[in-house]
């Protein structure tokens, strides 16, 4: 026992035996993201005054893209209702109405509402849908470059299986790829338009993969559970030129036993603070989750809920304001792959993927092994981007942020918290600093 103030009643003077672990083995072996770990590099920056063109986060700047003008009076005259309390743990009954009928009306998909679970964002129903359907040691399946799949497999004890994906296959697992590892598995994850890379599934791809669940779901026998596919699709509002979102039921309505969508306002509505997501699902898997979920607290606010119902029953401002928000990003992501196309075209050793969805450009910078004007080699993925920030001010986060090993120079570039003015003025930068290694 040590007495507030005295000469050992600190914090720092509390100490262990050495091979005391003070937090879980759980805590003790999670990493943190490599993202936020950039980011503090760029915050440094700019408060030093440096100029840095922003690629990194996975998010929209106000200045940029503000939340639809209707859902933010909807939400303040809720609040001014003094719709302040506790909403139910699924979700007031309002939205998950909305969310069934916006559903059906733009997708086609027709769930009762009880399949629908409101959640505080989209990051609770991925979690969800790994603690409801996955136990320690089961195998789950996601492919290479993805979002967080590694983080959420650590937190519920899965064994990852990772399937590596080129840019031949717009960095997508396709059937082929897939179907030497899904014996067995429990959850499949899938996520398109696809963070990182900005690229979506086609319909003969993803039915190729529809049917494969359906196959090996249709092997199990003696009780061996089912494989779930867990479709995010938080992005599909978000869609460029001749690209169409295109999502498992829809494709093969046989597959909604086994389906799980994740999804939300974060992407389509700008709205990544509003936190109001959901998850849709065969019921028995949906009641799970809010039972576990409800222990969490993960039920995004009232007023916030109570105004999501309303822009989702709004088809015109759902209309004009995607249009608006879509126009926006695809200018940004265009800039981007025109810059980068003609840099490739001088000869430099850059490229890019054609933007389809999402906020995001997949763009390689094929600079390892080269070496800067001072000397230095740039060894890694990592050199390579401290190089291009240090002397460009373009910030960028390589894939190995998502899950991929090797250097293979490709990065993830993200437009939703810069201007087209930005991106203008750093593509002649980005030409020089590329044209100075050899």
């Amino acid at each position: 026992m040590f007495e507030p103030g005295s000469a050992t009643g600190t914090i720092d003077s509390v100490s262990t035996r050495d091979d005391a672990r003070r937090v879980s083995a759980m805590s003790e072996g999670m990493s943190g993201s490599e993202i936020l770990r950039i980011a503090a590099e760029i915050r440094a920056m700019t408060e030093a005054g440096q100029r840095v063109c922003n690629l990194t986060v996975g998010d929209f700047s106000p200045a940029e893209f503000r939340i639809p003008t209707f859902l933010e009076n909807e939400i303040a005259d809720a609040l001014r209702r003094g719709e302040t309390n506790y909403p139910p743990s699924n979700g007031v009954a309002a939205l998950r109405e909305s969310v069934r009928r916006y559903y059906e009306r733009s997708l086609g998909l027709a769930y009762p509402a009880s399949s629908v679970l409101i959640t505080s964002g989209s990051r609770p129903g991925i979690y969800g849908t790994f603690r409801t359907v996955v136990d320690p040691g089961d195998r789950v399946v996601f492919p290479v470059p993805s979002w967080n799949n590694n983080h959420y497999c650590h937190l519920t004890g899965a064994v990852p299986v990772t399937v590596a994906t080129t840019r031949d296959t717009a960095f997508l697992p396709t059937r082929e790829l897939l179907a030497p590892v899904i014996r067995g598995a429990r959850l499949l994850a899938l996520n398109s338009p696809l963070n990182p890379t900005g690229t979506a599934f086609t319909a003969e791809t993803l039915l190729g993969v529809c049917d494969l669940v359906l196959e090996e779901n249709a092997k199990r026998r003696n009780g061996e559970r089912p494989l779930y596919l867990m479709y995010d699709q938080v992005y599909w509002m978000l869609t460029f030129g001749d690209t169409r979102h295109v999502d498992p039921v829809s494709l093969r309505p046989e597959i909604a036993p086994y389906t799980i969508y994740v999804d939300g306002v974060s992407k389509a509505f700008a709205a990544t603070g509003v936190r109001v997501g959901w998850v849709v699902g065969p019921q028995d898997l949906i009641d799970s989750m809010n039972n576990l979920l409800g222990h969490v607290g993960t039920w995004a606010p009232r007023a916030e809920q109570v105004a999501t119902s309303r822009l989702l029953d709004s088809p015109n401002e759902i209309t004009s304001f995607g249009t608006a928000l879509t126009t926006g990003v695809r200018k940004r992501l265009d800039a981007l792959y025109d810059g980068i196309m003609a840099m490739r075209a001088e000869g430099l050793p850059v490229d890019a993927t054609v933007p389809m969805g999402a906020i995001y450009l997949s763009a390689r910078f094929a600079l390892n092994g080269k070496r800067t004007a001072d000397g230095q080699t740039l060894r890694t993925n990592d050199d390579v981007r401290r190089y291009l920030l240090n002397a460009a001010g373009f910030a960028v986060v390589p894939f190995q942020a998502f899950g991929v090993k090797e250097d293979t120079g490709w990065f993830r570039l993200s437009v939703g918290a810069v201007s087209l003015a930005d991106i203008e003025r750093v593509l002649p930068a980005l030409r020089q600093a590329i044209s100075a290694v050899s």
